[in-house]
């Protein structure tokens, strides 16, 4: 049986600088300060569960997610709700932490999940220590990606079986 590919490595990045990439007709380099200017901030106050330190309570402030990612233009018919609901991202940190959501997760046809790339936490500039990826919806805190380097923007290719 053969396995899907990974997506490639994120191009080295500047400190607090991260790479937009993979199936997108517009492939970009953003800063905090490029995710402060550009789009219009949320805020979340969230509280999740972390295993080894217990209840943690942040508020985030940041665009959504899907609206930063709409300016690299996805390589999907954006009319064609299946097509869409192909699409997977995968959110890597500067620390070696990863995740992958869906792009359902985050559509407003679909979960609208207000997930935000963080541009403040807790009333602190994030400039120095990077973007963090924010799932508030989440109960804990495993897919939130502290210092985010690279998401890449891809189609899931189901394995083919022998």
């Amino acid at each position: 049986m053969s396995r899907p590919s990974a997506p490639p490595a994120p191009p080295v990045s500047r400190a607090g600088e991260f790479t937009l990439w993979g199936e997108v007709a517009r492939p970009s380099r953003l800063t905090v300060a490029d995710l402060r200017t550009g789009w219009e901030q949320h805020r979340a106050e969230v509280v999740f569960d972390c295993a080894t330190a217990g209840p943690q309570h942040h508020t985030f402030e940041g665009p959504l997610l899907r609206e930063v990612l709409g300016r690299v233009r996805p390589d999907f018919d954006s009319a064609r709700r299946k097509e869409r609901s192909r699409f997977l991202l995968a959110v890597s940190g500067g620390d070696g932490h990863h995740t992958v959501l869906s792009w359902a997760e985050i559509d407003a046809d679909f979960g609208n999940a207000p997930v935000l790339l963080a541009t403040r936490m807790d009333d602190t500039d994030l400039e120095a220590a990077g973007t963090q990826l924010v799932v508030p919806s989440d109960r804990c805190g495993a897919r939130y990606v502290s210092a985010v380097t690279g998401i890449w923007i891809g189609t899931c290719r189901v394995p083919v079986s022998v």
